[in-house]
């Protein structure tokens, strides 16, 4: 028997079993951006909730004599938080209140109305986003698709549905073309995108100003007020539940627009090489993709998104005439919007969904209860702080921070080396 037949085999150390799927899952979703939004969205509530126990006058009435009788303040802290985020719900979701179901459920048709541009707009940012850029320009694609499309619904005489088809191609038009501008400038002369939309937002503000005041342009005739005639009947986009609710075509056209923009980004040539250039453009150049024309393409196709959400306010919103006004701010909550949802096609129309019921619901929450509309805009505004800091929501939840290995790891790792 030779020294190597006698020598002991080498002791092979055991390999641990491999994680199960559903552990896969779950340490997805704990590293993943969809739990921090969650988490973010539940931080602004709680930190919302505290906000209207403090300014709540029977909060404040109980506190003066809190060592007395503590509960006194508790209760009244319960009662002030849970009233609020009750009429909350009642005000954009369901009424329960209501005498039939058919009236109880309009809160949730007026959250889905109210969405619907967010949604749209969201979209036309998110997807800038996923191309590595910055579309603050949705004031601005707004109302320029709104000036096209109030002109042609009220200018041109189209029977149904031709008259509403060319409004709505034509405000879309118009958003594409004015977000173009700006992805011509950056892809031709490098000029950042940030400056160029919000420069653009205030040409189009004045601009849709001077059109209103112009008889001949968008001023009704015979009107010296700065507002539009209403939308000819055949220009306007159908309720989709009949004439009891408010909620019309735009929000089956959003979502339309939702389903487009996922297969465009996840499942399209063209997606990829929007998103070969949001993560490393230098790459990108080097793989052949045109970078300064996928700019110009992507700002096209969002401005055509953002459009959409000035249309669905001009024809389907406010059907009966608009003002300088009509973006309602919903240039900038997009923003918002495409944050919380992480610039996902499907993240965005939560997000939209979501802060559609808080401006739903937050009217009836200062009817009800006496809650400061501000409070709803402070937890809005925390969202968006919360998002944007995912490492301090990681830190307050006790959650792994991305690429850094825990005690856990370390330890078996540790262990597998000695083995």
């Amino acid at each position: 028997m030779t020294a190597a037949q006698t020598q002991p085999a080498p002791q092979i150390a055991p390999q641990a079993p491999a994680p199960s799927k559903w552990r896969k899952t779950l340490t997805e979703i704990v590293n993943g951006n969809a739990l921090v939004s969650v988490l973010a969205v539940l931080v602004a509530v709680i930190v919302g909730s505290l906000m209207i126990a403090l300014t709540d006058p029977a909060v404040q009435a109980a506190a003066g004599y809190f060592f007395a009788a503590p509960m006194d303040t508790f209760s009244a802290i319960g009662s002030a938080v849970g009233g609020a985020y009750s009429a909350l719900f009642r005000g954009s979701i369901y009424n329960f209140n209501a005498d039939s179901f058919a009236i109880g459920i309009r809160p949730l048709t007026e959250t889905l109305k109210f969405a619907t541009p967010l949604i749209a707009a969201g979209l036309g940012v998110g997807l800038a986003f996923r191309a590595g850029l910055f579309n603050i320009g949705g004031q601005g694609q707004m109302l320029m698709a709104a000036a096209a499309a109030g002109y042609v619904a009220t200018a041109w005489d189209l029977p149904f549905p031709l008259h509403l088809i060319a409004a709505l191609v034509a405000g879309v038009v118009a958003g594409a073309i004015w977000a173009g501008i700006a992805g011509l400038l950056k892809a031709r002369t490098g000029a950042h995108e940030v400056i160029v939309t919000i420069m653009l937002n205030h040409i189009a503000f004045y601009l849709l100003a001077w059109m209103l005041a112009t008889q001949g342009l968008l001023q009704a005739p015979g009107s010296n007020n700065p507002k539009t005639a209403p939308m000819a009947e055949s220009a306007v986009l159908p309720l989709i539940l009949g004439p009891t609710y408010k909620l019309h075509l735009g929000f089956l056209l959003a979502l339309i627009a939702v389903a487009i923009t996922w297969w465009l980004l996840e499942r399209s040539s063209l997606g990829f090489r929007f998103r070969a250039v949001g993560e490393n453009p230098a790459a990108a150049r080097t793989a052949g993709i045109s970078v300064g024309r996928m700019y110009f393409t992507v700002m096209l196709i969002a401005g055509a998104l953002v459009g959409l959400a000035g249309v669905s306010q001009v024809l389907g919103t406010e059907p009966k005439g608009f003002s300088g006004g009509i973006d309602a701010g919903i240039g900038f909550d997009a923003i918002t919007v495409a944050l919380l949802g992480r610039s996902r096609p499907l993240g965005i129309l939560w997000a939209g969904l979501l802060f559609g019921a808080f401006k739903t619901g937050g009217f009836t929450m200062q009817a009800s209860q006496g809650v400061p509309i501000e409070i709803v805009l402070v937890v809005q505004s925390l969202i968006v702080l919360f998002i944007a800091a995912p490492p301090l929501v990681r830190a307050m939840f006790g959650l792994p921070q991305p690429g850094r290995t825990t005690r856990r790891q370390r330890r078996a790792a540790k262990k597998e080396v000695a083995a």
